[in-house]
């Protein structure tokens, strides 16, 4: 989780990353995107995405998507996020706003957690918003009252935290978040799930401690939900949830906990979906095999049917069924619900 190298003077160097994708039409989906400055203080910046011919009048849902990396690494302006958001735009037809947060440990936790805050708000007010100094996509085509919050391993303790701020706070203009998608959830805890073991745990301590400076326990609720009572979850500010993981992935029974604590709280959503996918690790959709092996390729492709189908509220029981294609650079995998 930690980057290769802090120096003394502060100075943190990162590798291994994925490349910069810069924005524009995409050849394949022929999604559109660009960037923009949410709030050029905190240097919060977003990559938006609008699908392919969308009449002038019509109303989208937005999907408001925080990438992975552990809170250290990657970016909403990376080739890998960049393609995903851009296969998922493409066959949910969402307006999509994918956040460019500052990163541990120039900018400690909660800097993360605020900067998410600042984009959903910033997305549900565009969305309501019109004008020269607006933001067209959104005010022309995002619908405040169908707001997806999403995102991948630490992604998802974001897009968690900031749907617990959200029905804490409320949105302005009667913005409303209408699903939450977690991919493959990153959380945490002191008392080690049973996919995890000691070694993972003890890791999972250190490198905790180091993106939040020492602020925050293991078992804050930032980093652990369960530790939250019942009547707690009433407060989560979304009416569906969805929750993918894979049979490989140590976090893997954390993700069945959170669905399991979500059913059996004080929630009022409608639904707690939990889907997982077999003989796969950890984010597998973004790996080599994704591209080359078919059958992993069709895992990622079916999970990420299973994430539009919750979107759009449709039955998809093939990768076919929502024009997913199963070559996607960065899908999804799946398994059954339960």
């Amino acid at each position: 989780m930690d980057p290769d190298i802090v120096y003394k003077s502060g100075r943190v160097q990162r590798s291994g990353l994925t490349s910069r994708k810069s924005a524009g039409t995409d050849a394949t989906t022929c999604v559109a995107s660009k960037d923009v400055v949410i709030d050029a203080g905190t240097g919060l910046d977003a990559r938006l995405f609008l699908p392919k011919s969308v009449p002038e009048s019509q109303k989208l849902p937005v999907l408001v998507y925080f990438h992975g990396g552990a809170y250290v690494a990657e970016s909403a302006f990376s080739l890998r996020y960049t393609s995903y958001v851009n296969a998922l735009v493409a066959a949910a037809r969402v307006v999509a706003v994918s956040v460019e947060y500052r990163l541990a440990p120039e900018h400690p936790l909660p800097a993360a957690y605020d900067d998410a805050w600042a984009a959903l708000r910033w997305t549900a007010t565009s969305c309501f918003s019109a004008g020269p100094e607006t933001e067209p996509w959104l005010a022309d085509h995002g619908d405040p009252t169908r707001i997806f919050v999403a995102g991948n391993s630490s992604g998802c303790n974001m897009a968690h935290n900031v749907v617990m701020r959200a029905g804490k706070e409320g949105l302005l203009g009667g913005a409303r978040i209408e699903g939450m998608v977690l991919l493959h959830p990153l959380f945490l805890g002191k008392a080690p799930a049973p996919s995890e073991g000691t070694d993972t745990t003890e890791t999972a301590e250190r490198n905790w401690r180091f993106v939040c400076a020492g602020k925050y326990g293991l078992d804050h609720t930032f980093s652990n939900p369960l530790v939250m009572p019942p009547e707690e979850w009433a407060v989560l500010g979304c009416r569906r949830a969805l929750v993918t993981a894979a049979e490989l992935d140590p976090s893997r029974d954390r993700a069945r906990m959170y669905v399991e604590a979500l059913r059996r709280s004080a929630w009022g959503g409608e639904e707690a979906v939990l889907y997982e996918t077999d003989g796969e690790e950890h984010m597998y959709y973004f790996s080599r095999a994704a591209r080359s092996n078919s059958v992993v390729a069709e895992k990622a492709a079916k999970e990420m049917a299973i994430v539009v189908s919750f979107i759009k509220r449709v039955t998809c029981t093939s990768p076919s069924d929502c024009n997913i294609r199963s070559t996607l650079r960065a899908p999804i995998r799946a398994q059954a619900p339960v």
